[in-house]
């Protein structure tokens, strides 16, 4: 394992490095192997205690005594709850408290690699993977969507993409690594562990290739999307604005290509959903001025027959 991630190059020695260290097995295995590759010199590590669980305070101490041990220094966050969320396992709030808790944990990492000029690693695996992709193919009618995780996204890197789940296992067990399991990943609260549970079995079932496939699936994809990007990049020239003859003169796919492309830019970030309302921004009147507001905080104007995308303004709250 450590030869085929110092081979892929997202870890090296001598480059800082933070890692999001849960205690569980998969973070376990990583910051052993960042450690190896990296230098304990150069890697932190940060432990986000919830205080949910009855054993989020044994997480904690596990989490130290392994960083002790391997002379890396940890860093504990301890954020304030949400107001009501009594239990992580509660499923009336548990998609909230989900991206509360990752919020919660990325915000930490990266504020600790700002401040260290490092990069950030997640433990997420091939099992991840495969979950993730077969999450979005269910709740986002989107290409992209299908795309899953990027081993390189800016500072956050993934070095354990290519192992399985049971592979970080054996990792941690050929090294003498005790790890943590958090008993939340067993509830059927999240729709997470129902796709680990219920749905990855029920393929894996219908054809034993099933977790391959999907992954193979998605490598073509990421290859077919670079070509796309670049076509798209081809028509927007550097520019960040389109006349509505052009975009209404664009296959249909194209178009919404086009008009994520323009959107992404304007929110940011990956703004979902605006695609679907390409063929909306394209019917804008040429004459005058007009404008859509879109999902994200996006906002497609048309003026004199050209459309560019900004961020919706905020209402101005101070008048009735």
């Amino acid at each position: 394992m450590v030869s085929r991630v110092r081979a892929d190059g997202l870890l090296e020695r001598g480059r800082p490095i933070v890692v999001m260290y849960s205690g569980g097995r998969d973070s376990t295995c990583l910051l052993d192997v960042a450690v190896r590759i990296a230098g304990a010199d150069v890697v932190g590590a940060v432990h986000t205690n919830y205080g949910l669980r009855a054993a989020a305070d044994a997480d904690e101490r596990h989490c130290a005594e392994l960083c002790e041990r391997l002379g890396v220094q940890l860093d504990v966050r301890r954020p304030v709850r949400p107001e009501g969320a009594t239990s992580i396992a509660d499923g009336r709030r548990a998609g909230n408290f989900q991206a509360w808790a990752r919020d919660q944990r990325y915000g930490a990492a990266a504020e600790l690699a700002l401040a260290r000029n490092a990069d950030v690693a997640a433990g997420h695996t091939r099992s991840d993977q495969v979950e993730t992709i077969l999450y979005r193919l269910a709740s986002s009618p989107s290409r992209r969507a299908l795309l899953g995780m990027r081993a390189h996204d800016g500072r956050l890197i993934r070095p354990l993409l290519p192992f399985t789940r049971e592979e970080t296992a054996n990792y941690c067990r050929e090294r003498g690594l005790r790890w943590r399991d958090d008993e939340s990943n067993e509830s059927s609260a999240y729709a997470r562990n129902r796709i680990r549970h219920e749905l990855v079995p029920a393929l894996e079932r219908a054809h034993p290739a099933a977790q391959a496939n999907v992954l193979a699936l998605a490598e073509i994809l990421r290859a077919e999307g670079d070509v796309l990007d670049e076509l798209v990049a081809s028509i927007l020239d550097g520019h960040d604005e389109i006349s509505l003859e052009q975009l209404r003169g664009l296959a249909p796919a194209l178009r919404r290509l086009v008009v994520q492309r323009l959107a992404d830019g304007a929110a940011g970030e990956p703004a979902a959903g605006v695609a679907r309302r390409a063929d909306e921004i394209a019917a804008l009147s040429e004459h005058g001025s007009a404008s859509l507001d879109l999902p994200h905080g996006v906002r497609a104007t048309a003026r004199d027959g050209t459309v560019r995308f900004g961020r919706t303004p905020r209402p101005n709250t101070l008048n009735p």
